[in-house]
């Protein structure tokens, strides 16, 4: 008789069976073992709801971690018990929760975003421009297949965002002929990967046993493959996955540095400036929510207290006095030189 899986190998399993994406796999399993060192290495069906509270409180007060952090940390406890182990926890009221701060995202002007933009090169300036153009978070772009570009009808389907929910944004006109161009620079190098005995990618909810060989069909091709060939953590197949978003990053860092900002603009702030740009422009912000793929208006309303007419579209009463036609100087160049 062989011996029970480990305890983190059914977690993987689970996860896996659920179709959680694999860095999720490996978040989780990650603050598990946390959770279990953290306890003296007890095993967490001889622990409970009390013993789930310590460990957070401890990551709150002792570990001062964020609030996403600590909630990243529970959500991987309660599918621990919930999923693996198929024990239900009582609401876990006791915990001392850490600090969510309130902050309002970074977000460029149109002038910043022309001059970031300007100073990125290659594929990650499409990357930037999908970013920026069509409001797609990062992780959606390096994970765009070829079958969701529709050049036609100038839409990108984005599968799988966040909250596992697809969505269609735009596919600007901008970038239509420079996407063009790379994808026939991925097709050949496509072609060479299948006459290398190579070639086959990724495929989501285990679609290559039910289609063996469409792995390998130029249509799923991530539309930003990796350079090299590496081989799959889940299944030790040797494929080319996409490619790794730290690159984008570290592009998207120096291009700010070079065009002088002060703001600290990643990538994702691109995503913020596309949704303040359409509202400036007098889009409908259902329009801005659906793009964006949100589940709630309210989540898309945090642009408007962003727009670029000063705190929450409010005049100051001081630029409605004519200071300069009253013979008050005080705010001339002249009167700080």
């Amino acid at each position: 008789m062989s011996n029970p899986p480990k305890l983190l190998d059914q977690v993987r399993e689970k996860l896996r069976v659920k179709h959680y994406a694999i860095r999720t796999e490996q978040t989780y399993v990650d603050w598990i073992r946390r959770y279990i060192l953290f306890h003296d290495k007890r095993h967490p069906k001889e622990m409970g709801a009390a013993d789930v509270e310590a460990f957070l409180t401890h990551l709150a007060v002792a570990g001062k971690v964020a609030s996403s952090t600590q909630n990243q940390a529970k959500s991987a406890l309660l599918f621990l018990y919930r999923e693996v182990l198929e024990i239900e926890l009582p609401w876990l009221d006791k915990v001392t929760q850490a600090k969510a701060p309130k902050r309002l995202p970074v977000v460029l002007t149109v002038s910043e975003t022309q001059a970031v933009l300007s100073r990125i090169k290659g594929h990650h300036a499409l990357i930037a421009g999908l970013l920026y153009g069509g409001g797609m978070r990062l992780m959606e772009a390096v994970r765009l297949r070829v079958k969701d570009v529709d050049f036609a009808r100038r839409e990108i389907l984005v599968r799988e965002g966040k909250g596992f929910k697809d969505r269609v944004t735009m596919l600007p006109e901008a970038l239509v002929a420079p996407l063009k161009l790379h994808l026939a620079k991925v097709k050949a190098l496509h072609d060479e990967d299948l006459a290398a005995g190579n070639g086959e990618v990724y495929l989501p909810y285990a679609l290559d046993r039910k289609y063996p060989a469409a792995g390998r069909e130029w249509a799923w091709q991530y539309v930003f493959p990796a350079r090299d060939l590496s081989v799959d953590p889940r299944s030790d197949k040797k494929r080319r996955h996409h490619l790794d978003e730290k690159g984008v990053q570290r592009a998207m860092k120096q291009a700010v540095r070079d065009a002088g900002l002060t703001k600290p603009a990643t990538p994702h702030t691109l995503r913020h400036s596309f949704a303040t740009h359409l509202l400036q422009s007098g889009y409908d912000i259902r329009t801005v929510q659906e793009l964006l793929g949100h589940s709630d208006v309210a989540t898309t309303m945090i642009y408007t207290h962003v727009l670029n007419k000063g705190g929450r579209g409010v005049v100051s009463p001081i630029d409605k006095m004519d200071l300069l036609d009253r013979g008050l100087d005080v705010y001339t160049p002249e009167a700080y030189s």
